[in-house]
């Protein structure tokens, strides 16, 4: 290293000074001036480096260079003069301009700094890798996004081939075949994969001095994409599921605007897409209050709210239910249920009840039409014998419907799964209502299957049977259902041994049992055990308010059989109705509403006064009958005695008028051939039939 020494101190040695002791080939050795306060002389001592006031006692010291920078041409010859052969001696002029050339050189070194250093700033501030190679496959250039998505630091890339740091790059290969290779896919060894565009660099003359890369890190894209994919996919199944639903759907965002319906909700509304979306949730509303907004307002759910929607004001039910993702209220959601649909619906299922049943028991309570008080004290006792398991007894005139209430008594029961028998105990003769009741045994009597049968108890078994008629009954066919009513056990005709049975026993009778008892054609411990809860079912005179609505339950009923659709009964014929006293009860009103469809022209859908002829002949009849029958009443008679002389004589007058045709007779009074005979030999009148 050669030592230094300046000739003065001022601005332009100060200048020199500061360059030469940042240099590594010169040393300064010396500051002279005659001012001890010069700048160069204070930097030379912060510096440690000797000073001093004249150059002379200097130069037998080891100076192998003088920078003269005084501007005193009489020093410079002086220190020229002076100084050894070997010491290179610097005018001012050069050191000046040398000192020019440095400060230019500093300056440029400095702004070429500032450079690298934003250049780099932008380098490492690229959300892409970037890495570069010279022309022998050295990576010269790595920036951060490199280092985190390659997984490898700067300082362990720079400076290295880039085979070792990346083994699968191709930028060698771009080095030999100086083509661009772009938006190239690449799996890196840490599972990520890239898109990387390759690069050669080439200088205008055509030297080819590296190559660079550019890449981005793909994975979160490609992740990111397949959730894109997989929420279109649940998208389209939600618009799918949304469209292909029958209930009117409608979604409003947080500020209760409209922005989404389906198809059924402008069926059901009237609304189309435009009338309703980005419009307020109140756009579809007729009459009531909008359920978006108060869900919006309460972010609680609403259910089966009635309102109107819609130009044509349809009755609908809504539910509302708030949309909250995160905590944060997004919208609502509602559903739209068309009312008249759902009506439309009830009152087919209400049909299809009426006319498919699949028990032997056809009819429930809800079949039974009762608004007197009569009446609902009828049904409320069955509703209470249904859950018990004794005997009831069903008291009332013939057509009251004693077995619609025996039907609703067994649905009603814990039985109701098992077999519900009817046995009519007056439409079977009494040589066949005891095997019929109890079964046989083979060889029992002439005729018997092979194999015996079952009875009609047996086939009820857990189950439970009705007879009707009870009344009827012989003495010793009611002894032996008295045994079944007290042991629970039955023996068959034939047979010695007992079958133990779990009925259910619904009797029903439309005679007199008491005068029967008096008389000794009923047994009296027969009828206590009968009658442990006895019903009495009101006849149609005592309860004519419900008429009005037996016309309607069985005008639906004979539409349903005949294939008609009459729509129900003028004011004009339901007073008609009304006014008449019904002998035969509700199924004598069945068959004149019956035989009035059966005569209506097709075309007419209202029962009219003119369709009910025979009714007024009826009545006047009977208006005559009660007149002449009035008069022959005593008060010695009891009620009893009263209402059987009047039977007896509106069945003579019957017979009568059909000219002494019995069958004929017994479907005109409601009646079974087999009563009709008994009540003619019960009342004497077989004989005047005859006459």
């Amino acid at each position: 290293m050669q030592n230094v020494m300046i000739v003065g101190a001022g601005k332009g040695g100060t200048a020199i000074l500061k360059i030469l002791k940042e240099s590594e080939v010169l040393k300064v050795h010396l500051v002279i001036d005659r001012n001890l306060d010069a700048p160069g002389i204070l930097l030379a001592q912060q510096e440690g480096i000797k000073t001093g006031t004249h150059w002379q006692p200097f130069l037998t010291e080891n100076i192998d260079i003088i920078i003269e920078v005084t501007g005193n041409d009489a020093v410079f010859q002086e220190i020229r003069n002076a100084k050894k052969k070997k010491t290179v001696l610097i005018p001012g002029s050069v050191a000046f301009l040398l000192s020019k050339l440095l400060e230019e050189k500093e300056e440029l070194v400095v702004k070429h700094q500032n450079e690298s250093y934003q250049q780099e700033l932008i380098f490492n501030a690229a959300n892409d890798g970037m890495m570069v190679i010279d022309n022998h496959e050295t990576v010269i250039l790595f920036n951060k996004r490199a280092e985190e998505i390659m997984g490898v630091k700067k300082d362990e890339a720079i400076g290295k081939s880039i085979v070792e740091v990346i083994p699968t790059t191709r930028l060698p290969l771009i080095l030999k075949t100086r083509r661009i290779e772009a938006n190239q896919e690449m799996l890196l060894g840490n599972d990520r994969k890239i898109i990387t565009t390759r690069i050669p660099i080439i200088e205008e003359n055509g030297t080819l001095i590296g190559a660079f890369a550019v890449f981005k890190d793909i994975t979160e894209v490609v992740n990111l994409a397949e959730e894109i994919t997989d929420l279109k996919e649940i998208q389209t199944m939600l618009q799918a599921i949304i469209h292909s639903s029958d209930d009117a759907i409608s979604v409003v965002d947080e500020d209760g605007r409209g922005i989404l319906i389906n198809p059924a909700y402008t069926r059901i509304t009237g609304l189309t897409q435009e009338q309703v979306i980005g419009q307020p949730a109140t756009a579809d509303i007729s009459e009531g209050e909008s359920m978006h907004m108060k869900v919006l307002q309460t972010r609680r759910a609403v259910r089966g709210v009635p309102m109107r929607v819609g130009p044509n004001k349809k009755e609908v039910i809504v539910n509302v239910a708030p949309i909250i993702v995160k905590g944060k209220l997004k919208g609502s959601v509602g559903v739209i249920h068309d009312m008249s649909e759902m009506k439309s619906l009830s009152r087919e299922l209400s049909r299809a009840r009426q006319i498919i049943r699949t028990l032997e028991a056809k009819y429930t309570f809800e079949d039974i039409v009762g608004q007197s008080d009569e009446m609902m004290l009828a049904i409320e006792q069955a509703k209470l014998g249904a859950k018990t398991p004794a005997t009831v007894l069903l008291r009332g005139e013939s057509g009251t419907g004693k077995e619609l209430f025996a039907h609703a008594i067994h649905n009603a029961s814990d039985r109701k799964y098992n077999k519900f028998i009817r046995v009519n105990c007056a439409a079977i003769s009494e040589s066949l209502l005891e095997s019929e009741l109890f079964g046989y045994e083979e060889g029992a009597f002439s005729g018997a299957i092979r194999g015996g049968k079952r009875g009609f108890f047996e086939e009820a078994n857990n189950g439970s049977i009705f007879l009707d008629e009870i009344g009827e009954l012989s003495a010793n066919t009611q002894a032996k259902l008295l045994r079944v009513l007290q042991e629970n056990e039955i023996i068959r005709v034939g047979a010695t041994k007992p079958v133990i049975i779990n009925v259910r026993v619904i009797a029903a009778t439309n005679v007199n049992l008491e005068k029967g008892i008096a008389n000794g054609s009923f047994r009296e411990d027969l009828y206590y055990r009968l009658n442990r809860m006895p019903i009495h079912i009101p006849p149609l005179r005592n309860r004519k308010e419900e008429i009005p609505l037996l016309c309607e339950r069985l005008i639906q009923k004979i539409n349903r059989d005949y294939g008609r659709n009459v729509e129900g009964v003028t004011q004009a014929a339901l007073l008609q109705l009304m006014g008449y006293d019904w002998l035969g009860n509700v199924r004598e009103l069945e068959n004149i509403l019956g035989r009035a469809i059966i005569f209506m022209n097709y075309y007419e859908t209202l029962i009219d006064v003119h369709h009910l002829p025979e009714l007024k002949n009826k009545k006047n009849g009977s208006e005559l009958t009660l007149t002449n029958t009035s008069e022959s009443f005593t008060l010695a008679h009891s009620l009893s005695a009263m209402m059987e002389e009047y039977e007896a004589k509106i069945i003579q007058q019957t017979l009568f008028r059909l000219k002494g045709n019995k069958t004929l007779t017994a479907k005109t009074l409601g009646l079974s051939v087999r009563n009709l005979y008994y009540k003619l030999e019960k009342y004497n009148l077989e004989k005047n039939s005859m006459q």
